[in-house]
């Protein structure tokens, strides 16, 4: 159908590479392995989690459940959302971006809803997101004057994400940047008696 090729396209793509790099790590590596890409500040780094994005987590067994089932509803939302931004036409970086989101959304859905069974260690709804991808650039400690973490040692950037990850916060952050030109009206110019024209 016609606007939804590239979207279709770019969706397929991310839960791709998402579910690839997470089953070659998930079959090849185990919890807490690691090796460096770029010296210290690209790191793979294998970890779990029972959460939310960037390793985030929503406590308990019903938690776990709960979040499952709120993500199986947020990306229905999110998928009937972006057909209606491709039937009525709107931007194409706005319905590209959304797509993103999509795609990053039920990439991780599929982890806590399958891979429990799939691996074999809990009941469906209960599995666990592959996060992997470490980037801490810079390592420091917080001065002793700051409250709450004064003296404390801190990495940017701490969290451990995935590609769904990556593809949701992309979408997001282009979305805010680029709103006024997504979300543009035409603005209908005021009648005023300077701009009349007299006819003779």
């Amino acid at each position: 159908m016609k606007g939804y090729t590239k979207p279709v396209f770019l969706i397929v793509l991310v839960l791709l590479a998402d579910q690839i790099l997470k089953t070659w790590i998930k079959t090849n590596m185990y919890i807490g392995q690691e090796f460096q890409i770029i010296q210290d500040f690209f790191i793979i780094h294998f970890t779990e989690n029972n959460g939310m994005a960037f390793g985030m987590e929503f406590g308990g067994e019903l938690g776990k459940l709960a979040l499952s089932l709120f993500r199986i509803v947020a990306v229905i939302g999110i998928g009937y959302g972006l057909h209606h931004l491709i039937k009525h036409k709107y931007h194409r970086g706005l319905i590209l971006n959304v797509s993103l989101i999509f795609a990053g959304a039920l990439g991780n859905i599929i982890d806590s809803v399958f891979y429990g069974v799939i691996y074999g260690y809990e009941k469906l709804f209960h599995g666990r997101v592959v996060d992997m991808f470490y980037f801490p650039i810079f390592t420091g400690v917080f001065p002793e004057w700051l409250p709450v973490w004064g003296g404390e040692d801190f990495i940017f950037f701490r969290p451990v994400f995935n590609i769904a990850d990556a593809a949701i916060s992309v979408g997001v952050i282009l979305i805010l940047i680029y709103q006024k030109v997504y979300f543009k009206e035409e603005i209908k110019e005021e009648p005023s008696t300077n701009s009349e024209v007299i006819e003779d």
